[in-house]
């Protein structure tokens, strides 16, 4: 496996994964200690990369390293048409493309990292449709669960007036300033991207999208709603109306994190996020009977 950029802070360090000729960029960090617990797949959302997982203002902002530091493995991935696959893919590629894409990055990954008990998929905002469509699709073997954040089944917004990085948008995305450590506007500047085009006409479908496939969802799911979040409905009726389409999952947590905007994994309450997080992939772990590894 080749290092597609220089080793970052921390654990973590720069992979390429080959998706079927398709070239995706990563962040990998594996425990000290072998063999993993699990293999955490982390999906970054529309206008981000993977250095969201790996936020550099403040140590509570870094999912990788607290995973690593729990026993999992963790992955960060550029999405199709992010990171060094936007040069294969300019144009990006829509939410069914992106989910067989990944899924073949996936084996690639499993392929050569050890997954200990399977893989567990937490994703964000834009990240968490491609990843609830792998699990609907069955295509990552050992699939344990997903944790979504900033992503539900209806947009609160029209989708129309969504400008992605506009004044407007950074309001949305980000919420109040003091939710977030100094310095984090700055430093966001080395992990913000351009939204592939294909990726938002794709967008618009998701409603409807959603709950075609939803039903087909099989493995344990959580959705995790910031107290500021904008984008989404996430009101009682709304939370219902998103677990009814679950319907075959063996079972659906909804949670609101206090003290959040929408980019939670980069704000104070990033740490007490990403331990819910893992502390619901170490319950899949449990369901699957590999709890005693």
């Amino acid at each position: 496996m080749t290092v597609a950029q220089p080793a970052t802070t921390g654990r973590a360090r720069g992979i390429t994964l080959d998706a079927d000729g398709i070239t995706l960029s990563a962040l990998l960090a594996l425990p000290e200690q072998a063999p993993c617990r699990a293999m955490v797949v982390a999906l970054h959302g529309a206008g981000m990369s993977s250095s969201y997982f790996h936020g550099s203002t403040h140590p509570d902002t870094s999912f990788l390293d607290l995973a690593t530091s729990l026993g999992f493995a963790a992955v960060a991935v550029d999405r199709p048409g992010y990171g060094l696959s936007a040069r294969q893919l300019p144009q990006g590629q829509g939410i069914a493309d992106q989910a067989a894409t990944l899924s073949a990055a996936l084996r690639f990954l499993t392929a050569r990292f050890d997954t200990g008990s399977g893989v567990f998929l937490l994703a964000h905002s834009f990240g968490g449709k491609p990843a609830l469509r792998i699990a609907a699709d069955g295509t990552v073997p050992e699939l344990l669960g997903l944790d979504i954040s900033g992503c539900g089944g209806e947009y609160a917004v029209p989708f129309g007036a969504r400008d992605t990085h506009g004044r407007r948008s950074w309001r949305l995305n980000w919420g109040p300033l003091r939710l977030y450590p100094p310095g984090t506007f700055r430093a966001s500047g080395t992990m913000v991207a351009s939204v592939p085009p294909r990726e938002l006409a794709d967008a618009v479908r998701w409603p409807e999208e959603f709950a075609e496939f939803a039903g087909r969802i099989r493995v344990p799911v959580r959705f995790t709603f910031a107290e500021h979040e904008a984008w989404w409905q996430h009101d009682q009726q709304a939370v219902a109306r998103l677990r009814s389409r679950l319907s075959s999952a063996p079972r659906v947590v909804t949670d609101h994190q206090p003290d959040a905007g929408h980019n939670i994994s980069l704000g104070w309450t990033a740490r007490a996020y990403h331990l819910r997080a893992l502390g619901f992939a170490e319950e899949c772990l449990r369901v699957a009977g590999a709890g005693t590894r």
